[in-house]
């Protein structure tokens, strides 16, 4: 389990400077957000249970909307309201998740 820190929301300038570097991740409000495409139902719900796996690891759960073969990642701290270095670690799993890092 990854180490215990305090944590704070990020400033702007570190968001899009992550950005940048993270291909199809976008700031939406207080939030990231990524929308992964596959070839099937069955190959998006193999998907999601990976991510269940990186969200269980990291006690930090994101958003999950799936249509279909559309699977759509939210991840920010409620707690907070906002982005901070734990969504960035959880973002950065989830692309490892899947070849679909793009």
């Amino acid at each position: 389990m990854p180490g215990t820190r305090t944590l704070e929301k990020l400033t702007a300038e570190a968001i899009k400077g992550w950005l940048a570097t993270h291909k199809g991740w976008k700031r939406q409000a207080n939030k990231l957000t990524k929308d992964f495409a596959f070839t099937s139902f069955r190959d998006s719900i193999v998907f999601v249970n990976r991510i269940a796996s990186v969200a269980d690891h990291f006690n930090h759960h994101p958003d999950i909307d799936v249509r279909y073969s559309k699977v759509t990642v939210s991840v920010t701290t409620h707690d907070l309201g906002g982005i901070t270095s734990k969504d960035l670690d959880v973002a950065e799993q989830i692309d490892f998740a899947t070849s679909k890092a793009e």
